[in-house]
């Protein structure tokens, strides 16, 4: 089975995947949060420095590039194969009111005689691999039966899958009766993304779908950075159990352990925004969208988690998150919800 990071914005930049592999388990793929090109430019200055090469060594990191011009797409793509990169991802997936209007992201998917000139022109014109992060449709599934013999034409690398459609945005379950249908369909590996919080989620789908070898891991792999230690560690380290001596022993070893590595990987992060960023507003604002996530793996905290979001000074900060890691322990949690 192979892990990919799920690109989010304003969270994965290379200072979180950076400081994800340093102090737990390394992804087998690392995508960009999406390059949003237009006619003038490429990247701008800060996706420009998430893609450098050394921001990004030791990991198999692929930009994602949100474009609906071929011309668009093939221009940054010789931009990043000047800086190294063999494989590209278009974002066929983000559901964002303000990137659908656009007719970009998931919105692409309501222009199928478009999104298949866009497809001939850039497999065409390019060397580089390319793979394709996609939601079912606009409205229905029913509309993936189109896009899937669009794809199909086509020699994607990967189809990365995630199964609700763009109204959805992340509402409701996925739609796992849509997936089997376009698994059993596709031409191409089929990379599996949608609602795989914790370990427990992500055994009960391979028991579903034991044929797909290839997942794509994002809010729980932010939650809790180290979600694949826990799978390392092997399956009872999610489970919750009562009279089980060994099990409890082991339960809390993991306890100890993701505590120190996590508070490491806090204070790298946070060191390496100071450095990056100007001013504490903005290095706090990175801080507490992240806690948004990591805060769920502390029991109990919802007071803490009030302080953090209020905070307004990076002295009173840290001594919240000092306090936070001195009296509660973080517990990798059996079930998560958004």
């Amino acid at each position: 089975m192979k892990y990919y990071l799920a690109p989010m914005e304003g969270i994965t930049s290379y200072v979180f995947r950076r400081a994800q592999r340093e102090f737990f388990a390394p992804f087998d793929k690392y995508m960009t949060p999406f390059l949003a090109p237009n006619r003038n430019r490429c990247m701008n200055a800060r996706e420009r420095k998430d893609v450098q090469p050394e921001h990004n060594q030791g990991a198999v990191t692929v930009p994602q590039i949100l474009a609906n011009q071929s011309e668009v797409f093939l221009r940054t793509a010789e931009e990043l194969a000047a800086l190294g990169y063999e494989e590209l991802n278009l974002n066929l997936g983000c559901p964002s009111g303000t990137v659908t209007a656009k007719g970009r992201g998931a919105g692409f998917l309501a222009r199928p005689k478009e999104l298949e000139r866009f497809l001939a022109e850039i497999f065409a014109h390019t060397r580089q691999r390319i793979s394709v992060k996609t939601r079912l449709g606009v409205e229905e599934a029913e509309e993936f039966e189109t896009i899937l013999e669009i794809y199909n034409r086509y020699p994607l690398t990967e189809l990365i899958i995630h199964p609700r459609v763009q109204q959805d945005f992340y509402r409701r379950k996925p739609n796992l009766t849509a997936f089997a249908k376009a698994l059993a369909c596709c031409r191409h590996p089929v990379c599996y993304n949608g609602d795989l919080f914790t370990v427990r989620d992500l055994q009960q789908f391979r028991r579903q779908f034991p044929q797909v070898e290839r997942v794509m891991l994002g809010r729980g792999a932010i939650v809790n950075p180290g979600f694949l230690n826990l799978l390392a560690q092997g399956a009872a380290a999610d489970q919750e159990s009562e009279n089980v001596p060994e099990q409890g022993k082991r339960t809390e070893a993991m306890g100890s352990d993701l505590a120190q590595r996590l508070r490491a990987f806090h204070d790298r992060i946070l060191a390496d925004y100071e450095r990056e960023l100007c001013g504490e507003r903005n290095v706090l604002f990175k801080m507490k969208e992240l806690w948004f996530y990591m805060i769920r793996l502390f029991p109990d905290s919802e007071k803490e988690a009030k302080q953090i979001k209020k905070v307004q000074h990076l002295y009173v900060y840290r001594e919240l998150v000092a306090h936070l890691f001195a009296q509660k322990e973080p517990r990798a949690p059996s079930q998560l919800e958004f």
